[in-house]
């Protein structure tokens, strides 16, 4: 590493310099901690005995060591200006001892060897692509018995959740933050080893193993990666070397609403640190993308627009996505961000802030809103429908439901429904059939698809057991069937960022609260009908040069739940009226159907 690139912010591979790292038959460790009085290190290699590092001019410590190998475990003892004594781990660690333990492992990052040459080299950013993503927190999706903490490790879990992500026809899985955190209630949020692996569910080899045999199955692999704060935990980050090092002073904005301290991302130090994290799981772990956390809170001073922009982290999104974008290519980078600050997927060059897709939590809300109201009130709401599409091509969107909207006493996307038992599923149904209609790629929590009415928390695994129950059966095969649609028509995905390859049929039947609308690419067209009333609507559409229309799902078949027998024939023929070919259907309540138009 050059030092002046450094200290100019432009590094992208600090840990390859800072951290354990064997030079000949030494391990070498490096930390940087220029306001401190002095810094020791001790470790299982040299029987717990501190040992002083030798510190240059910049601030950089240094210890060589022919005693120390590959799983010994050390911290660094900090000696701060005020006289205070303070044990952390590595900041540039690659593994770390299970909470509450905080001693960092000496890892050997090239102990695994991938195999998945031939996805690396195939896998773009899915721009024309379907992009179904199951979003899992790893260690509540199956819980181990066998495990006193309940967790499977990497490479026990790898094999059964490929296989449900295949059977299911997703085509990425998304991991809530798997870098290391001290407190399971914080689901990796607030992390403590940026570079590490959590050892909740083992190392370093078991992950980039789950990665390799994911990529060799065809699926894909985003990790949650958090820019913006860090865990206040004594051992980590916070007032490392005994002063702000990595962090704003409380004074000014250093301490988030979640309690965590603030990056300063104005220190080229700090700007190194993070966007080497984010380098570091795309280059080491071969991921194919990371969703950055909390971006609203990087755009804004403490995420209030009223407080204005924060250039200083502004500045460092661009920079480093830019950099991101230079090193991988083919990686996506992905925001969550609830604001309405302009141009976040547009580059760099175009002043915008660099990412690839941003998660349209607007839709999400407005939404849910819609279908918590009463049926016969929703033609009062009819407008939250359609307003997703007036400002759909200004950003490059992911349609998510996630895991923050199954939390907290917000309910899960199943008990948000209006209605008794009986109706919420009929209302899911509807909702989902909307969802992978509209145009946007798409993001589902674990347990939303098989209609799990109890929130999730992160100790108690998925309700499986509830599958012995017919209706959550039959929505678990609908889910699958409408994934598996989305994901073998290509007018659901193909140039959906496109305006021309989107148009409204009805989309101003605001008594009967019907909507329809036609997704096109080329000679594929689907069109989806939607009756979200509470009384059977007659519908009228004309469809162009269409003059029949084959029902590909209904919302209420019988087979899913519904009430509705399949056809026989499923085709539906245009009459003439006019100038115009007009099909006319009858559509039963709180439905949605999805035709392949000819």
């Amino acid at each position: 590493m050059n030092i002046n690139d450094f200290f100019a912010g432009t590094v992208f591979d600090a840990y390859e310099y800072f951290g354990a790292h064997r030079k000949n038959s030494k391990i070498v460790f490096r930390t940087y901690a220029p306001g401190a009085e002095k810094v020791n290190i001790f470790g299982s290699f040299n029987g717990w005995t501190e040992e002083p590092m030798k510190r240059d001019s910049v601030g950089i410590y240094e210890f060589e060591s022919d005693k120390a190998h590959f799983g010994d475990i050390y911290k660094y003892v900090i000696y701060t200006k005020n006289g205070e004594r303070v044990e952390h781990c590595d900041p540039y660690g690659f593994g770390m001892e299970l909470r509450p333990a905080f001693a960092t492992y000496i890892v050997n990052l090239e102990e695994y060897n991938f195999s998945d040459e031939k996805w690396m080299h195939s896998r773009n950013k899915n721009y024309n692509s379907p992009m179904n993503i199951y979003e899992v927190h790893l260690g509540s999706w199956k819980t181990n018995p066998d495990n006193p903490n309940g967790w499977y490790n990497y490479s026990e879990i790898a094999d059964m959740l490929i296989d449900y992500a295949k059977q299911n026809h997703y085509t990425h899985l998304e991991f809530l933050p798997l870098s290391e955190h001290p407190a399971d209630c914080s689901w990796g949020y607030q992390n403590t080893g940026f570079f590490s692996p959590t050892s909740r569910y083992g190392t370093a080899a078991q992950l980039m193993e789950l990665v390799d045999k994911c990529h060799q199955n065809g699926i894909g692999v985003i990790m949650d990666f958090v820019p913006v704060h860090f865990a206040v935990d004594g051992y980590g980050l916070a007032k490392y070397d005994g002063t702000f090092l990595y962090e704003y002073p409380p004074s000014d904005v250093g301490i988030s609403e979640w309690g965590t301290c603030n990056f300063n991302h104005s220190r080229n130090e700090t700007r190194c640190f993070v966007q080497s994290a984010a380098n570091f799981w795309l280059e080491k772990f071969h991921f194919d993308g990371l969703r950055m956390d909390a971006i609203s809170r990087a755009i804004y001073w403490g995420g209030d627009p009223a407080r204005g922009v924060n250039d200083h982290t502004v500045s460092f999104l661009k920079n480093m996505n830019t950099g991101l974008r230079k090193r991988h290519p083919s990686a996506m980078l992905i925001a969550e961000d609830s604001t309405s600050f302009p141009k976040i997927t547009a580059p760099v060059e175009y002043d915008g802030l660099g990412f690839d897709y941003k998660w349209d939590l607007g839709w999400m809300n407005d939404t849910l809103d819609f279908f918590r109201t009463a049926p016969w009130e929703r033609h009062n709401h009819y407008y939250k429908l359609t307003f997703s599409m007036a400002y759909f091509y200004s950003e490059l969107f992911i349609l998510p439901f996630s895991h923050d909207e199954n939390v907290h006493g917000k309910a899960t996307i199943i008990q948000k429904m209006y209605g008794d038992y009986d109706e919420k599923f009929m209302q899911c149904r509807a909702l989902y059939m909307y969802m992978y209609a509209h145009p946007g790629k798409k993001l589902n929590f674990m347990g939303n698809e098989i209609g799990q009415f109890r929130e999730w928390a992160e100790d108690r695994e998925q309700d499986w057991d509830i599958l012995h129950y017919p209706l959550h059966d039959a929505f678990r095969k609908y889910i699958c069937k409408l994934n598996e649609l989305y994901t073998e028509n290509p007018a659901l995905y193909n140039g959906e960022y496109d305006m021309s390859n989107f148009r409204w049929l009805v989309a101003d039947d605001c008594e009967q609260c019907v909507y329809v609308f036609e997704r096109s690419f080329g000679t594929h067209s689907v069109i989806s009908v939607f009756n979200f009333s509470g009384t059977e609507q007659k519908v009228s559409f004309a469809a162009g040069k269409y003059s029949k229309l084959k029902e590909l799902l209904n919302s209420r078949w019988e087979e899913y739940g519904g009430d509705v027998p399949r056809k026989k024939s499923p085709y539906i023929a245009a009459k003439k009226k006019g100038q115009s070919e007009i099909f006319t259907l009858t559509v039963t309540p709180q439905t949605g159907i999805m035709f392949k138009a000819y």
